[in-house]
């Protein structure tokens, strides 16, 4: 991980995004994105998350996330390590994943070119994370994170995506229970 980027205070909000090796499309299928979402559902539950807006896209996910008092570090590491065990287990066996041995020979391929692994690889190293300074800052990512499927093309309004945070700010119940800046 880039030293320039790290989660520094505890205290603050964070805009995090982590890809897939490869940029792999890996998040065209329900379940591989349920995994992931219910991974989060955990972390809130026993762990301290705090999610303030997310969107998966096929290949990324965006993310503005807190902890109630847990370092950051520690919880968005552990939802990688568990969606990534998760996930290559759901690719191995989903019986119509027509890109089982491509997308599995790819983690592999990635795991060995980084010396942190043994085998195989499903996430990218780093989240990238961001302190959020000010509201405007928030707000400025946060539209970011809700545009990114209106702009790869997969809706035309943002609070048509699934898959995304969006909807709760437009009058739809979404897919995560929401932290809100007051």
């Amino acid at each position: 991980m880039s030293r320039k980027y790290k989660f520094g205070d505890n205290d603050k909000l964070y805009f995090i995004s982590f890809a897939v090796v490869g940029w792999i499309d890996l998040f065209i299928r329900k379940e591989y994105k349920d995994i992931v979402i219910d991974s989060w559902h955990y972390c809130q539950k026993n762990k301290d998350l705090e999610i303030y807006c997310w969107c998966i896209m096929p290949s990324h996910i965006h993310m503005i996330v807190g902890s109630k008092g847990r370092p950051l570090d520690k919880i968005i590491g552990e939802v990688k390590s568990f969606t990534s065990r998760s996930l290559r287990r759901a690719i191995s066996e989903h019986p119509a994943e027509s890109r089982r041995e491509w997308m599995l020979n790819m983690m592999e391929k990635f795991g060995m070119q980084n010396s942190n692994n043994q085998d195989w690889q499903l996430w990218q190293q780093h989240n990238h994370p961001i302190e959020i300074l000010n509201t405007t800052m928030f707000y400025q990512k946060m539209e970011y994170i809700h545009r990114n499927p209106v702009e790869a093309g997969f809706v035309e309004n943002e609070e048509d995506y699934l898959y995304s945070s969006a909807r709760d700010f437009f009058g739809k119940k979404g897919l995560v229970e929401l932290s809100y800046v007051v």
